[in-house]
């Protein structure tokens, strides 16, 4: 096999361009932190921590999920689970991106190196979690809240309050569209006793309890605006959130269909305008 091959193996293992959901709030953060252009030596580096962060976190969920993954139409082709990347080749990726992360964040600051080993350990968990708990859509929404706290450290040291809200908010966030994703694999997660929200709750609580999430997502995106002394571009950037999330919710309750576009495509693209319209209100308000 081609090296060309075997990258693109491990790209879609990890499934490397839903890194967008991650990277727009560490930049976010970084920006409001550094109340302007932080650096290219942070950009360089809060590039490194964000992929190696996401990959170690992959890795270990695509690893630890290999027998649920067989037995899933949805997820029987992933590289994982047809041999294309072999047990020993993922646990070799895992440890080598865990080790890039730790690493980078040595030469950040030392409140990030401390916290690296932590950071990485919740990164891990959710797959284990999601064995015995149907709380581990939250766990996921908390291993990708923890980017712009990270993005706060790496130029202040520091965890002030407003990133805290912004994180909480990251945190509703991810967890409500992953409750929506979660609605394909609802009679599977019921047949396999997974412990997912669909499968305890069904689909119209599941509906319900993401709508909840994402008004409480938009909520602390707005108490952020106002702890971190933003202005009108910052509070059109929450606007504009609650409807991108209030058409995510239209395309999933209309057909569940529609799940793939409202998760990837609707989410990818809030990410980034709510990282321009911030960073524009740093920059020239």
């Amino acid at each position: 096999m081609s090296f060309k091959q075997k990258i693109k193996d491990f790209s879609e293992l990890v499934v490397f361009e839903h890194t967008v959901f991650s990277l727009p709030f560490i930049f976010l953060a970084m920006v409001v932190a550094a109340k302007g252009w932080f650096g290219f030596k942070l950009l360089v580096l809060g590039l490194f921590a964000a992929v190696s962060a996401r990959n170690f976190a992959m890795g270990v969920n695509r690893y630890l999920d290999r027998d649920v993954d067989a037995l899933n139409p949805r997820t029987k082709n992933r590289p994982s689970v047809d041999g294309r990347v072999s047990p020993k080749a993922m646990l070799a990726f895992i440890a080598i991106n865990g080790a890039v992360f730790v690493f980078v964040a040595y030469l950040i600051n030392s409140l990030a190196f401390k916290l690296s080993i932590p950071i990485l350990f919740i990164l891990g968990i959710y797959t284990v979690f999601k064995r015995f708990s149907a709380l581990a859509h939250l766990v996921l929404g908390i291993s990708l809240g923890l980017a712009p706290i990270a993005g706060a450290v790496a130029v202040l040291g520091a965890i002030p309050l407003w990133v805290v809200i912004l994180s909480i908010g990251v945190t509703f966030w991810v967890a409500g569209f992953d409750l929506l994703y979660s609605l394909q694999d609802m009679e599977f997660d019921k047949k396999h006793n997974l412990h997912s929200i669909p499968s305890r709750l069904g689909a119209k609580n599941t509906l319900t309890l993401a709508l909840i999430f994402h008004a409480i997502t938009v909520l602390c995106w707005y108490f952020f605006v106002k702890l971190a002394n933003l202005h009108s571009l910052a509070l059109l950037a929450v606007a504009i959130s609650a409807l991108m999330l209030g058409y995510e919710h239209y395309l999933v309750r209309k057909d569940f269909t529609k799940i793939d576009r409202a998760f990837f495509t609707v989410n990818g693209y809030l990410g980034f305008v709510f990282f321009i319209l911030v960073t524009l209100d740093v920059a020239f308000l």
